[in-house]
């Protein structure tokens, strides 16, 4: 992600992802994988185990759709993030200017 010089344009660019982050479905933090059967299944963690759990054919859309919801939640929260850096950066560099200019 190119990221702009100027705060303003960064605050624009950090608000546009903020309005983005409302979840069009619930999200699943998971993936979803084929089982050597023909079935589908999600494999996650839980308190700090990896567990599989079976998926019905009929929900295999859904569930994928949820999966897809939070790896885009998951980029848009790093994209958040990196605007939020680039700002605390921007702004420090700007007081150490403004102290070499007193």
């Amino acid at each position: 992600m190119m990221l702009a010089k100027h705060p303003t344009l960064l605050r624009r660019m950090r608000d546009a992802r903020l309005k983005q982050l409302t979840p069009r479905c619930p999200p699943l933090a998971a993936s979803l994988g084929r089982q050597a059967g023909g079935g589908w299944h999600v494999t996650l963690k839980h308190r700090g185990k990896t567990r599989t759990v079976y998926v019905p054919r009929d929900l295999k859309d859904e569930v994928e759709s949820w999966v897809q919801e939070h790896r885009r939640l998951k980029r848009l929260l790093q994209e958040i993030t990196e605007l939020q850096l680039a700002l605390i950066r921007l702004h420090a560099v700007d007081r150490v200017v403004v102290h070499r200019l007193d």
